[in-house]
């Protein structure tokens, strides 16, 4: 990892730089560099969602602050300066709206070409959107900002992968998968979660990695029960992490993607043309399945894996 860029969406980006700060720590990870990234869209006041994620954008998990520091380059520079010095290598990912990405394409327009792969979860095709009827959240956040993306990839050696809601909402998280996580890191005890639980419950699972994770996912949980979704939580950002470490995983179909910016009940909708009606290249390659069990697999087996091996149960 050569940097993380924090971008203001489900909670304001100091908070969401904040969290990235101390996941680090929580993780023991070496010096990675974290950039604060736009505090605003590019044209329109930020929207966040802490009904969806948490007051504090983590679900009802709570980590210490970071004596770790933020870099003194914005976002965008981190961005452009990676990619400069990388050409070529770096997969970029993108988990939340796409206002530091368009930001770093108006400082350095060849950023697409210089990029090895670009990876975005957003957007909703052939699929009801999130916010809108027709509205993916990151997408509806910075609506202009996805726009210049996409137009900015047209000419790319290598298209964006796209995780849209179509694909992602296949990627349901349940308890199961929390119980299996505990017992591939050796983490006890292997709690089940459940909707009975109350708002104030906290994990006591002994490995730290496992109790934040199970915190902040209940939270999702619960949102989603709260909208009569089941007791599950759709995993978008990991999936769309998956794809960027083995884009194998994806059935890819490519496109051509587009925002819309004028519609009244239509704004920041993404569109994509599968059959070349607009005379234009595709931009896109947009994720049209997967195997939702093998993404579980490696899941459950890499992050368990990981957190048993930052803290290794007593005994071992």
């Amino acid at each position: 990892m050569v940097g993380i860029a924090s971008t203001a969406g489900n909670v304001p980006a100091l908070r969401v730089a904040a969290n990235n700060l101390a996941l680090l720590d929580l993780c023991r990870a070496p010096n990675i560099e974290v950039a604060l990234g736009a505090a605003e869209p590019l044209a329109v006041p930020l929207r966040t969602t802490e009904d969806t994620h948490g007051p504090q954008g983590i679900g009802y998990a709570e980590l210490p602050a970071s004596s770790r520091t933020l870099s003194p380059r914005t976002a965008a520079e981190l961005w452009v300066d990676r990619v400069r010095a990388h050409p070529g290598e770096i997969v970029g990912l993108c988990t939340g709206p796409l206002t530091n990405l368009a930001l770093a394409l108006r400082l350095e327009p060849e950023l697409p070409k210089l990029l090895r792969r670009l990876v975005i979860m957003g957007g909703a095709f052939n699929h009801p959107g999130n916010t809108t009827p027709t509205n993916e959240w990151n997408v509806h956040v910075d609506p202009e900002a996805a726009k210049e993306v996409y137009d900015a990839f047209c000419a790319a050696p290598a298209r964006p992968i796209i995780c849209a809601l179509d694909i992602t909402e296949t990627i349901e998280m349940q308890p199961k998968h929390l119980e299996l996580l505990a017992e591939r890191a050796g983490s006890l005890p292997v709690e089940t979660v459940s909707p009975l639980d109350p708002p104030e419950a906290r994990s006591a699972a002994s490995n730290p990695i496992v109790r934040y994770v199970t915190d902040a996912v209940r939270f999702y949980f619960d949102f989603h029960a709260s909208y009569d979704l089941g007791y599950l939580a759709h995993m978008h950002d990991p999936f769309a992490a998956a794809v960027a470490l083995d884009h194998e995983l994806a059935v890819l179909r490519p496109a051509t993607v587009d925002v819309e910016l004028a519609g009244t009940i239509t704004r920041a909708t993404t569109v994509a043309d599968w059959s070349g009606m607009w005379g234009r290249e595709p931009n896109a390659d947009i994720v049209i399945g997967t195997d939702p069990a093998e993404f579980f697999e490696r899941l459950i087996s890499r992050v368990g894996d990981f957190a048993r091996a930052v803290y290794p149960p007593e005994g071992f």
